[in-house]
Formats: structure tokens, sequence, C-alpha cells
């Protein structure tokens, strides 16, 4: 790094720069326990509900808990990383999210598990934008950025399908407490390495205040959408509380957009969201992850259900995707994004993880795991780790160093967004399908046997359909980034990331046009 690089950073080579990889260990470790935790209670809820006692009707609470305090807090957490500092915001986060961990592991009723589950939800939300502006003010070499970026995102689109490993190895051989106690150790190592060994550059903070009002609005209008959709899974898109709930969304995130453009230190500047190349990353992102989110569910239930696999058996079913992630991520991702525009990356990345989608479209109760399943899984695998890497890399690239948390902020709250619709929107298309089919094929059933058979072509048919969705949300994300995205190979040019002040300079690579 330059002289002129270290002294708008505010610090030496050496303080800033000596353990960024021993660092990296660390926020990779951080980010691949909350993505772990998106998915390894799942596996365990079953056993959880048994244990505690909770009904049918409120046992969604302990995914929904979580999903509307991550969701909803997001931008609020990058605001709070942007004004303490990210590393502060980053141990602060785990210290939290361990604690949360085992008050939900030590649950004896389902209102101490529910509230354990919003605690994590609200951790979750400080540590994932501390952990990705991390990385974008560390990270400033474009070949360094291209690799460290190229770990984080294999992780952040794999870790999910650990999760499903390790919940199914915890609750099978241990106890379902396990899939909650087992992120302590995570946390704990991952806080002492962060405290001891990141060393974040000086300047760049924002210390505005806090823009209140901007907060209230964006907290309640995202917690509003996410359980919208929550909602809309259970009740149904027709649901009166269902409808109040996306209109009082669109009334206070149209609110929320009027007060950031009018006071004068806004929780989201909106030019962090306005930049072609941002906004066409958030918005792809988010859509990409409503296809892969509906995806992981329904083969889930397809493997098991149908297949009769069991959960340790499907966990490993999912790891040629791991595989696919992590050389998409690490190697084609990598090699070629300081060599070629991120959109001839993201978009062509896109259409492959299609088309392993369109192969499952093809699935059916005898299909062959071999030869329908596993190539499938492994071209998604690949078409998204290809276009994952970039995408985080790009979405936090040249932004100002005092909006890196809400830029971080920004690309989880649009995977966290679309993970919400992917669930709620494809389920309701399966089952619609579904109970088609099976109005359609049941009278010609006379056995007990032909009506079992019956009924799990109709899941399958309706897996299949949304499926077929699936596919078309992928192909649109490539259309998107193609269109809007227009930023070219990560650079060297200096520029500086704000002009209000010397404390908020940072020099950082600019994408060339």
């Amino acid at each position: 790094m330059s002289d002129t690089a270290s002294k708008a950073l505010g610090v030496s080579d050496t303080d800033a720069h000596a353990n960024r990889w021993k660092a990296l260990v660390f926020i990779a470790l951080a980010q691949l326990m909350v993505v772990l935790d998106a998915t390894i209670v799942n596996i365990a809820l079953p056993s959880a509900q048994q244990d505690l006692g909770i009904s049918d009707g409120n046992r969604q609470w302990v995914v929904t808990a979580y999903a509307l305090a991550f969701g909803g807090l997001l931008l609020f957490g990058g605001r709070i990383a942007d004004l303490w500092g990210r590393k502060r915001a980053f141990v602060v986060g785990l210290a939290g999210f361990a604690a949360a961990s085992a008050l939900g592991g030590a649950a004896t009723n389902e209102a101490m598990m529910f509230g354990a589950r919003a605690l994590q939800g609200i951790f979750g939300a400080l540590l994932a934008p501390a952990a990705l502006s991390l990385l974008a003010v560390m990270f400033t070499d474009a070949k360094e950025r291209a690799k460290a970026f190229g770990i984080y995102g294999a992780i952040a689109g794999g870790g999910g399908a650990v999760g499903f490993i390790l919940g199914g190895v915890l609750t099978e051989y241990m106890d379902w407490r396990w899939t909650f106690f087992v992120n302590i150790p995570f946390a704990i190592i991952a806080a002492l390495g962060a405290y001891f060994v990141i060393r974040e550059p000086e300047g760049g903070r924002n210390r505005n205040p806090l823009d209140i009002p901007g907060v209230l609005l964006s907290t309640l209008g995202l917690v509003s959408l996410v359980y919208g959709f929550t909602r809309a899974e259970s009740d149904g898109w027709g649901d009166s509380m269902t409808v109040g709930l996306f209109v009082a969304s669109a009334v206070l995130l149209i609110a929320f957009v009027v007060t950031e453009a009018k006071v004068k230190a806004p929780l989201l500047p909106l030019r962090v969201v306005t930049d072609r190349n941002r906004g066409g990353i958030y918005l792809s992102l988010g859509i990409a992850i409503i296809a892969m989110f509906g995806t992981f569910l329904f083969l889930t239930y397809y493997l098991q259900v149908v297949k009769g696999f069991s959960p340790i058996k499907t966990g490993f079913a999912f790891l040629p995707m791991i595989a696919g992630m992590m050389v998409g991520s690490t190697q084609i991702g990598t090699r070629l994004m300081t060599r070629v525009p991120a959109r001839l990356l993201m978009g062509p990345g896109f259409l492959v993880a299609a088309v392993g989608m369109l192969l499952m479209t093809q699935l059916e109760i005898g299909s062959s795991y071999a030869s329908t399943i596993l190539p499938a899984m492994v071209l998604l695998g690949l078409g998204m780790g290809t276009a994952f890497m970039p995408a985080m890399s790009l979405a936090t690239l040249g932004v100002e160093p005092r909006d890196a948390g809400v830029a971080s902020a920004m690309v989880n709250t649009s995977q966290q967004v679309g993970g919400a619709i992917g669930t709620a929107l494809l389920n309701t298309i399966a089952a619609s399908a579904t109970t088609a089919y099976i109005k359609d094929h049941i009278a010609g059933a006379a056995s007990k046997s032909q009506q079992q058979l019956v009924a799990l072509q109709g899941q399958v048919h309706g897996y299949t359909n949304a499926i077929w969705f699936a596919v078309g949300m992928l192909v649109l994300a490539a259309v998107i980034v193609v269109s809007l995205v227009n930023a070219g190979t990560p650079g060297s040019t200096a520029v500086t990331g704000s002009t209000e002040g010397a404390e908020d300079e940072l020099v950082v690579p600019v994408v060339a046009h």
C-alpha cells in the first residue's frame, strides 16, 4: 500500500494491515455462525417443539422471532457499527449472540425460547454488517480484496447448507439444545481473535447523531414487510392481517425514504442505494435469494418426505452444492474478478444457477439423486458462488467509509427480505399447485396406497411448479445485473471517501467505468 493510502487511512501499514488475513479467519468464523443459525434450528425444531410444549400454531415463532429482529434492525445495526467503530460492534455482537444462544439452549418454556431467538436476531443485526464492513475497510488492494471476498462469499452462500448437516448430526446424536450451544465456542473464539487481531483503520466513523425517526420508520417498515410474508405463508395472501401488514410496510418505508431525503444525518444516506451499481447489486441479490431459499426448503422436504432420507443424509446430500459454491467463489470468482467486469461474472453466474434449477423442474417421485439432483446442485452452487463473490465486494466498493456499515447492512437486508419473500411466495405457489393436482387426480385413486401415491405426486408437482418460478427469478436477476451494473474491473485508482473532513478520508479502489 502507498504512503498516501496509509496517511488517508490514518494508520501505518504495520498497524492496520499486518494481521488482516488472520482477522479474516475470525470474521469468516462469525459469518459462518450467523448463516448456520438460519438453518440449523430448522432441523432441531420438531424436537424442541415437543420438549418445550410449543403448539403447532406457535412453533413458527422460533423462526419468525429471529427473522423479524434480524431483518428489522439490520440498518440500525449497520449505522451503530459506523458510529461505534466496526471492531467494537463486531465484538459486542458476538458476545450478545453467544449469550442469547446460551439462553436458547437452556430454554424451559416457549416464552424463553422466543425471547432467546429475538435476542439472537438483535445481536446478529449488529454483527453481520460489522463483519462485512470490516472487510470493506481492511482489504483495499484489488487482488487481496478479491481473495478475501471470495472466502467470505463462499461462506455466506454455503453456510446455510452446512447448517442442515450440523443440525442433523447434533439433533440425531446429541440433543436439540446443542444446535444453540454450538454457537458459544464459535462466538468466543471469533470475539477473542477479533479483539486481539483486528486493527480497524482509524477515521471513517460516522459520528453524526442517530437519525431516530429513520431508525423507527425503517425498523417498523422492515418488520411489517418480513412479518407480512410470514403471515402470507401461514394464513394466505388475502388474510386481512396480511394485507394490513403489507399496506403498513409500504406507508412506513415510503415515509422512511422521504425522511432520509430531508434529514441532515440520515440512517441510510440515499447516495448508498441510488448508485446504479450498488442498487443493481442489492436488487439482484434479493431476487436471487428468493430462488435459493425456496429451493433449499423444497429439496429438504423432497429428500426427507418423498425419498425417505434421514436428516443427516439430507444434510450430506447438500454437500455438492457447498463444494460448487466454494469453487465458484474462491476459484472462478477470485481469479476473474480483477480481470473482467463484475456483470460478466454475476450475469453468467445467475444463469448457470438457473440451468441447475431447470434440471430440478424435472423431479419426479422416482428421480435418481445421482442423475438429476447431483448435477443440479453442482451447477446451482457454481453459479451462485461465482455471482455472490463479486456482489459482496462491489456492494461496498468505493462507498464512503462513513457509510460502510449501512452499505454492508443493505447487502444483508436484501438477503433477509429476499429469504422471507422466497419462503412465503414459493411455498404458496407449491401449495396451490399441489392442491390443484390432488383435486384433479384423487378421484381415480381407489385404494389407500393409490391415494398416498397421488398425494406424493401432488407434492412433487407443487415443488416443480415453484422451482419453475425460481428459474425465472434467477434469469431476472441476471437481466438486472447486465442492465444496471456497469462497473468495470476493480482498479487501483485512489479516491477520497468523503469531502467532509479529514477524519472521514479513506483511500479505496474504485471501479473503472
